[in-house]
């Protein structure tokens, strides 16, 4: 299936990111080529009119008040054109630190490319075309992922807009490859970056965009293993789940919030905890009573992020814009991602919340005075059991806080202080990402603990739940029971690593969706 940019679908994170994984073909449809040509063509009439257009008249930045071009040059100078062009992503290529991966790459190109399909960038076909044949290829440029300040991802867009400017290497195939070098093994011809070509490429917050889709995918499998440790830790616990009652959400209409109770009952349907009698307390720690309301709280800041990057994907954030139907060049301030970064802010805080919830009910189950279970989840008296994993999960706990803790909204204004705001949306995803991979040990940790505990429990036979039987069942295909004293990492690693395969989850346990609505139907 090739999917078409532009046409009668709407990119959603799912999509993205499948593109960007198992490397899906994608190709622009007839109406955005249209789009394009008739923006470019559009440019190159405002450009012979002698409009001053910023960053192809004019310089960009401090030096917009620097005139680039003048009277013959529009008309008929392509050459300097091109000059110019060619050094916009050449000078903004200013990227250190650790590089972005192959499918991190893709989901940056991808989402540039959703937003030139809009038609509203001018660039020229053939530049479009090559960037849409470096994502199908399979080439991809290196990218280094510090430099942006998220009001437009100027530096992480320069080395893909570099690479086709001729300059740099690119990976294809798990070798790093000179990207002139490449172009001539693999056949694929380099445009020749003219009119609005080098600012089209880098003024978008694409890489963010990419990023911030990947990201909620992973959220998404993450959150919904986390579900599963939740019922475990019930069923572990012999909770009370009158919390999750639809009375409870009826009478307090929580976004989410009867969602997630009902979610959770789901799992739990079946054993013994919805049966009379099943729980141990009349009420529960907070961390097992207030489970459903968190989780609620990670949905509804999920959903916001997700809407916040789908209206990105399928924007465009361009400035200027060439709005040829209105016979407009737009400045304009689409490249602003607040809205982005502060709904990846909230969804992180969210996440600490679950985070620190689930540290909770550990520590609970651990605890002989709270579970009624073995000190420490050992069966035999005397040996360490999981009493020192609570160190583990008091770091990553506190690591997951640290992320979560919001960025400054001061920033060093640059280009002589005429960019005197960002929002810093590219470090905000950044940061979140760290979080994900500290929660998704901290998850790991839960499943591993629950299921201790489950077979310490009393009455070990006594029925789970369906869903909760099923992720038990999972757990101890790759985890052991603890009986004597053992080192726990390799345990840990392994179920940190099984759980975000896609075919963990079973079909009942997707309480997050990565997909919206589509606007209508791909073809084949």
């Amino acid at each position: 299936m090739t999917f078409h940019l532009g046409g009668d679908s709407a990119l959603t994170v799912a999509t993205l990111a499948r593109i960007a994984r198992e490397n899906q073909p994608v190709a622009f449809s007839p109406a955005a080529l249209e789009r394009i040509k008739n923006g470019f063509s559009f440019l190159y009439q405002r450009i012979d009119a002698g409009d001053r257009i910023y960053g192809v008249t004019t310089g960009l930045g401090a030096g917009v008040d620097t005139a680039v071009l003048n009277g013959a040059d529009r008309r008929q100078d392509s050459a300097r054109l091109h000059a110019i062009q060619q050094r916009i992503p050449l000078a903004r290529a200013v990227g250190v630190g650790p590089l972005a991966d192959s499918v991190q790459v893709r989901a940056m190109m991808l989402a540039r490319l959703a937003g030139i399909a809009e038609g509203y960038s001018g660039i020229s076909l053939p530049s479009a075309q090559a960037l849409l044949n470096l994502l199908n290829l399979g080439v991809h440029p290196q990218v280094p992922l510090l430099g942006s300040i998220g009001e437009a991802d100027l530096a992480p867009l320069a080395h893909i807009g570099s690479a086709l400017a001729g300059d740099g290497e690119a990976e294809y195939r798990g070798q790093v490859t000179d990207i002139r070098a490449l172009a001539r093994t693999l056949g694929f011809t380099l445009p020749a970056l003219t009119g609005k070509d080098g600012l089209a490429l880098v003024s978008s917050n694409a890489a963010s965009v990419g990023l911030a889709a990947l990201l909620l995918a992973d959220i998404a499998q993450l959150v919904n293993v986390q579900a599963g440790a939740i019922a475990l830790s019930f069923e572990a616990f012999r909770a009370n789940i009158s919390p999750l009652s639809s009375w409870a959400s009826r009478i307090r209409r929580l976004p989410g919030g009867a969602e997630c109770a009902s979610h959770l009952l789901s799992l739990l349907a079946g054993g013994v905890l919805c049966q009379p009698g099943g729980a141990r307390l009349l009420q529960d720690p907070l961390s097992f009573r207030c489970a459903a309301s968190v989780l609620a709280s990670v949905y509804q800041a999920f959903n916001l992020a997700r809407q916040a990057t789908e209206l990105e994907l399928n924007s465009a954030d361009d400035n200027p814009a060439l709005i040829a139907e209105a016979g407009m060049v737009l400045a304009n301030a689409n490249f602003d991602a607040t809205h982005l970064a502060l709904a990846f802010e909230a969804l992180g805080l969210a996440l600490a919340r679950q985070a620190s919830c689930a540290a909770e009910r550990m520590m609970k189950l651990m605890s002989e005075g709270a579970s009624g279970l073995p000190r420490f989840l050992t069966p035999h008296r005397g040996q360490t059991g999981f009493a020192t994993l609570q160190k583990t999960i008091s770091a990553l706990t506190g690591d997951i806080v640290h992320q979560a803790n919001p960025l400054s909204a001061i920033t060093i204004p640059v280009a002589d202080r005429v960019e005197d705001y960002a929002s810093q949306a590219m470090a905000v995803i950044s940061k979140t990402a760290r979080l994900v991979e500290s929660l998704r040990y901290l998850v790991a940790i839960e499943l591993m603990v629950a299921a201790q505990a489950v077979d310490l429990r009393q009455d070990p036979q006594a029925r789970l739940g369906q869903g909760s039987a099923a992720v038990y069942a999972r757990v101890r295909g790759r985890v052991a029971v603890l009986d004597q004293d053992r080192s726990t990492a390799r345990d840990i690693e392994n179920l940190a690593k099984a759980i975000t395969a896609p075919g963990w989850l079973n079909a009942g346990e997707q309480l997050l969706e990565t997909e919206c609505h589509a606007l209508g139907s791909q073809t084949p």
